[in-house]
């Protein structure tokens, strides 16, 4: 029955998007070419607050939970786990004060209204996945901008979306790159729940009445640690708080 239901809830919920998405396309051009930085990245946040508001139509709704206060000033380094895409819109939102960039494959750049352009003009990261010294060359360039800038990270560092819940290794090289020319940082773990449930019957319809949490661990000094035992930690701290899977 929830699935019969979820039909023409995610049809509405689609148009909502997609008309946000429209919208703001301009939005940010303008707030971008007669402002700069700062006018642009604060119409991205209004942004992802209304494609937030979009998933309420299938009654599903977002919620974080900081387990300590994160001072603004330390470039940091949120490392997260990935069931959805409907995981980037409270991580941008919520971590605003943070100015935090993400780390996105290079076709996620060009084409969607509103996302492609925020991640080509918002100082974030496009890689090609499968050209590993694109790839490289990109995340050196990005990181030395976080670390001038003293910019904050985003990376799903399990590579790819886990669409059961069920966690995945993180993959270390892209993590590594960041400490290495961002050594000040400070890793902070993520652990994202529950956005795998809107994609439980696939692309089309999506899932009802979800809660989708976001909680934000304890930060982790980057510096005088080894980093291949750093990203261990992080690992068992994002994956030891995955409280739901489809297995």
């Amino acid at each position: 029955m929830q699935k019969i239901i979820s039909y023409p809830l995610t049809v509405i919920h689609f148009l909502v998007f997609f008309l946000i998405l429209v919208i703001f396309h301009p939005i940010q051009l303008i707030c971008y070419k007669l402002g700069g930085y700062n006018p642009h990245r604060k119409s991205v946040y209004i942004l992802n607050w209304f494609l937030m508001q979009s998933q309420l139509p299938l009654f599903n709704t977002f919620e974080i939970d900081f387990k300590t206060d994160l001072p603004v000033g330390p470039s940091y380094v949120f490392v997260c786990n990935h069931q959805s895409m409907f995981d980037i819109p409270p991580l941008i939102y919520y971590l605003r004060n943070y100015h935090a960039k993400f780390i996105a494959k290079k076709e996620l750049a060009k084409g969607i209204p509103s996302i492609s352009l925020n991640l080509r003009i918002g100082e974030n990261c496009a890689i090609d996945r499968k050209d590993r010294k694109q790839a490289i060359t990109a995340l050196i360039k990005f990181a030395k901008n976080v670390h001038k800038k003293k910019h904050s990270v985003v990376i799903f560092a399990e590579g790819t979306r886990s669409r059961t819940g069920v966690p995945k290794p993180f993959q270390t090289n892209g993590l590594k790159t960041i400490f290495k020319y961002v050594p000040d940082a400070v890793v902070v773990p993520v652990t994202i729940n529950n956005s795998w449930k809107v994609d439980r019957y696939g692309k089309f319809p999506y899932g009802l009445g979800n809660k989708i949490s976001l909680t934000i661990h304890g930060p982790i000094p980057i510096e005088g640690r080894d980093h291949d035992e750093l990203i261990q930690q992080t690992q068992e701290i994002v994956h030891n708080s995955i409280t739901s899977t489809a297995v």
